[in-house]
């Protein structure tokens, strides 16, 4: 065909001797033709998984009854096409998706995704285990992408009441538009730059990385040059942690990593970085290894996993979220990318193409799609979808050596800054869908001194460390805003990092140490912790954020597999001779030599083998100590720091209990072993709702949602929903006058802006809080809405009602996906009635749905996959279930005062936890007191607290801290499977719905 084209075109007189004809590949021709029939079906409404080439030069759509057209998927602007066949070639310029010859798939994915060609072979991805391929025919990428969960909306987190309400009115928000990604310009002030040094941190030795928690704003991660990491608490300015590099198991490290510990024992961080929850860090070493802890709000940190991940240094980490399973990618000097999963450190893909170290990963998602950015020291980008076909990406970084790439906040806006051999840096913003460089940024130094480090910050700033300062870009502008010197004392090329909501800027020193430099916002935010920190009635240093962050706190806090992009923060190295880790940084520093140390022995984790506990001894419990008036707790809810529990009883009022750090409990968490403070502020207000005169408030439904960062609680109980200020008490401000009243509250997971209100009507109403106006109403179920759990991962919400019945909703299109009433146990008189709750697992796809009749685990599709009903030890009616922090344990409250722990896997019973135990003046009688809800701590799996019918509040945990409930179930109900089974830990549970 390319020669007879040929042909017509010399054929022409016009044409004759006057063109050029380049030495095409056989297969270029047809590449072109592909791409032009993607570029005509991407406006299409119902796009073909194979497009009709006689639409090559008109404009059309495609009948959606006809040659075998599938409904379009989910999408506002869908890019489709088949993905190639396997091969690469380079998409430059606008080259989009193209067809494959042979063999379509039925669907593509666009722009810098654009599958291989011959021309430029790769190796393809080493096999991994079949379980984990993804599927080919995933959703091409949107140009108007979901925004990802964990962007933040309402201003809740300010403790300035006058600067919030004044949000409120006028409608400012940070939040993400779901309208496109066109990007207004940006307007912006002085002090929105971070400017002002507010604090010095003396690290001791050189900061090789940084990276602030996502949701406690004011906690560091740092790691250094001598492989040793620390946690800051920058508004105190104290350290929480400090562990010093060794390696956990010798005897499980590869020869490799022993041959070079023992030839050059000197080992560094390449870089450091937070878990998307915050309840995971990863770190990545000079040499061969990758660590992972957990974290505790409290500042604890935990070892769980030492992986042997590279041969040579592992150069850069960063967590994704593949097939909805929380994983960390790694690269190295080995040239190969590798994917893990967390829980056990298993590795599921290698990705093999790179022909140079690789220097720094950049996971991502669009949609459902899925994927990772790769970049090699000598200049190479790569992208990957998680799947065996190879790198679908070849392109060369500017500068063509070390290279970072980046995402905004909300995911849509794609940069990249890099260092060339000579020093020549380029920060540039790409187009992604072309796969081009749509602006490059001006006012670098000719001849840096050594890798530039650049970070984003709100969707509207870059910044960069260049010439002993850091320099400001909007991101609208290719001329550089302003440079700060923050007081001088920089390095060439100092590293940076923003926390997430850009108030706080860390910047490393010359002199192994850090300086924070705050905006606005950021000093508030300062000044109010050290206004707390002087109130000898509340703890010394509780971490809250500076700009609003609501969430929903009776769910997980998101998929956060939304908000994976990491920015990148990276030693600066010299030109690599072989490995990068065995070079110094350009700036002078050098490594120090630190021998590792073989890990202590762990002793295993013991397990109960008691299936009934019923004597106080077997366990620990503690009755909170209560000055207000009793009325039965309604609702109970840990704060997501761990450090207080917040209750609600009948009556409308709320009660808080804060545990004090002190010699007995150091970490200030909440615990059984020390009595809390039932705190109220210096004026002695108490925390009421507002109520219904014409109803009891006994007889009123009553809800709550704390916010992400403890400040904001927002409740009803039968009156008006109120906002208080967790500090002072206040209301800041009330909606949604009943009739009909509010019977739960949920957040948006995407928009904490927009709340699905749960009413007495039984509908549910998408209420939007800036504009005070409720964007729809959803009708499907017959009595009161009794709960309300969202999931990202499946785009719905799902409700439940007192006529135990199941609804989901789009949450795009707020359109019924399906229901279902639940089914009557054997013995139970059928259709039930009564309340029904619903909490999504961590892995977002798995519902538990609690009746006083049963608890059952329900899968995406709203079918029932187990079942458990009253019987044996715990015959009685179902009074409230949980699932404990990490998913694997459900709770469950009876109505006579029992506690069982099941297996959440299978629902198995593990033990049964008497009233006898936790309530030392028990004495059975018809008006025993039983539990109402149960609460999870939000890090310790084996905790619980009690809100009980009697108005009391217990905590309770297993006797020793070393024990876990249950280890061992009844012979009756057989062998527990392996904690491995489940689903793997995204996020904080949520209270009892």
């Amino acid at each position: 065909m390319l020669v007879e084209l040929k042909k017509l075109i010399e054929a022409n007189p016009l044409f004759r001797d006057k063109l050029s004809f380049p030495s095409f590949k056989s297969s270029r021709l047809r590449t072109l033709i592909n791409q032009s029939l993607n570029w005509q079906h991407q406006l299409c409404k119902n796009p073909r998984p194979n497009p009709d080439i006689k639409t090559l030069f008109t404009d059309h759509s495609c009948n959606p009854t006809s040659n075998g057209a599938r409904p379009p998927p989910p999408t506002n602007n869908p890019l489709v096409g088949p993905i190639p066949k396997a091969g690469q070639f380079p998409p430059i310029g606008a080259h989009g998706p193209f067809q494959p010859v042979v063999s379509p798939s039925p669907g593509a994915i666009a722009g810098w995704m654009s599958s291989n060609s011959p021309s430029l072979p790769h190796p393809s991805m080493a096999a991994g285990p079949p379980g984990f391929v993804q599927p080919s025919s995933a959703v091409g990428f949107l140009k108007h992408p979901r925004t990802p969960t964990g962007m933040t909306g309402m201003d809740y987190q300010s403790a300035d009441s006058d600067h919030l309400m004044k949000r409120i009115r006028t409608g400012q928000s940070d939040e993400v538009s779901f309208a496109g990604v066109a990007h207004t310009p940006n307007v912006y002030s002085q002090d929105d730059l971070t400017k002002t040094v507010v604090r010095t941190l003396n690290q001791g030795s050189n900061v090789m990385s940084m990276d602030f928690h996502p949701q406690q704003q004011t906690i560091l991660l740092v790691g250094t040059n001598v492989g040793d990491i620390s946690l800051w608490e920058v508004g105190s300015r104290e350290r929480l942690a400090h562990k010093p590099f060794k390696v956990w198991d010798i005897s499980a490290a590869s020869m490799p990593l022993q041959n070079a510990l023992l030839n050059d024992a000197a080992i560094s961080v390449n870089r450091c970085v937070w878990g998307p929850d915050g309840l995971m860090l990863g770190v990545a070493f000079s040499k061969h290894i990758v660590h992972l802890y957990t974290y505790n709000p409290t500042g604890e940190l935990r070892q769980h996993l030492e992986i042997d991940a590279h041969v040579g240094g592992v150069n850069d980490i960063a967590f994704a979220h593949p097939n909805k399973q929380l994983c960390i990618v790694t690269c190295g000097d080995d040239k190969m990318i590798k994917v893990w999963d967390v829980v056990a450190g298993r590795k599921q893909y290698t990705f093999e193409g790179h022909e140079a170290p690789v220097y720094s990963v950049c996971p991502h998602h669009k949609e459902s799609i899925q994927f990772i950015f790769s970049t090699a020291i000598d200049g190479k980008i790569k992208a990957w979808l998680y799947d065996y076909l190879g790198s679908r990406v070849d392109y060369d970084a500017p500068g063509n050596w070390c290279t970072m790439m980046a995402y905004s906040a909300d995911g849509t806006r794609l940069f990249s800054c890099g260092t060339s051999k000579e020093g020549e840096s380029h920060l540039v913003e790409w187009n992604e869908s072309e796969g081009a460089i749509k602006r490059t940024y001006s006012g670098f130094r000719k001849r840096s001194l050594g890798v530039v480090q650049f970070d984003t910050t709100r969707n509207r700033f870059l910044a960069a460390g260049d010439e002993f300062q850091i320099k400001f870009w909007d991101m609208d502008n290719m001329n550089m805003l302003t440079t700060v010197d923050a007081d001088g004392g920089l390095p060439a090329s100092p590293r940076l990092r923003f926390n997430k909501e850009g108030s706080l800027l860390a910047v490393t020193t010359s002199d192994n140490g850090i300086k924070i430099l705050a905006n606005s916002d950021g000093v508030r935010l300062l000044r109010m912790l050290e206004g707390r920190a002087m109130d000898k009635n509340r703890c010394p240093s509780e971490p809250i954020s500076s700009k609003p962050l609501t969430i929903n706190a009776l769910g997980p806090a998101s998929n956060v597999s939304a908000a994976i992009a990491p920015t990148l923060e990276r030693p600066d190295r010299g030109p690599p001779a072989v490995s990068i880790s065995s070079l110094g940084t350009i700036d002078g520093s050098r490594l120090v030599d630190v021998k590792p140390r073989v890990a202590e022995d762990v002793d295993k984790i013991k397990s109960w083998r008691i299936p009934d506990i019923s004597d106080p001894s077997q366990i620990k419990a503690l009755r909170l100590p209560d000055s207000i008036a009793a009325s039965k707790v309604v609702r109970l809810i840990y704060t997501n720091s761990g450090l207080s529990l917040l209750a609600l009883a009948s009556n409308a009022v709320h009660k808080l209990w804060k545990w004090q750090r002190t010699e007995r409990n150091p970490s200030g968490k909440a615990t059984a072993n020390v009595a809390p403070q039932l705190w109220q502020p210096p004026s002695g207000t108490l925390m009421t709702n507002d109520i219904n005169e014409s109803k009891p408030t006994e007889e009123s439904a009553a809800c709550i949602a704390l916010s992400k960062n403890d400040s904001y609680v927002m409740s009803a109980s039968g009156g008006k929903v109120s906002l208080f200020n967790m500090m002072t008490f206040k209301v800041m401000t009330m909606f949604m006058s009943p009739p009909p009243a509010a019977t739960f509250l949920a957040f948006h997971p995407q928009d904490n802006n927009i709340i699905a209100i749960g009413m007495e009507d039984s509908s549910v109403q998408i209420y939007n809080v800036r504009v005070d106006e409720v964007k729809t109403k959803l009708k499907g179920h017959q009595n009161r809405i009794t709960g309300l759990a969202f999931s990202p991962t499946l785009n719905a919400l799902v409700s439940s009602g007192a006529d135990a019945q199941l609804c989901m909703w789009s949450i795009d299109k707020w359109e019924k996906l399906k229901s279902r009433f639940i089914q009557a146990p054997a013995g139970r008189q059928s259709p039930l009635v009564g309340e029904t709750k619903v909490q999504f697992h961590n892995d977002q796809t798995h519902l538990l749905v609690v009746h006083e009749s049963q608890i059952s685990v329900y899968d995406s599709k709203l079918e029932c996959s187990r079942s458990w009903s009253p019987k044996d030890a715990l015959p009685a009616p179902i009074s409230s279930a949980i699932y404990s922090c990490d998913g694997l344990l459900v709770y469950a409250g009876f109505c006579d005062g029992a506690i069982g722990v099941f297996d959440a896997e299978t629902l198995r019973f593990r033990c049964r936890i008497g009233p006898s135990a936790y309530i030392p003046t028990y004495a059975v009688s018809s008006n025993t007191a039983h539990p109402l809800v149960i609460a999870p701590h939000p890090s310790e799996p084996n905790q619980i607290a009690l809100g009980m019918s009697d108005g009391a509040v217990h905590v309770v945990e297993p006797s020793d801290a070393e024990l876990k409930w249950g280890g061992t179930p009844s012979q009756d109900n057989g062998p527990l499977p392996s904690n491995s089974s489940n689903p793997p830990l995204t996020g904080q549970p949520s209270e009892p719905r």
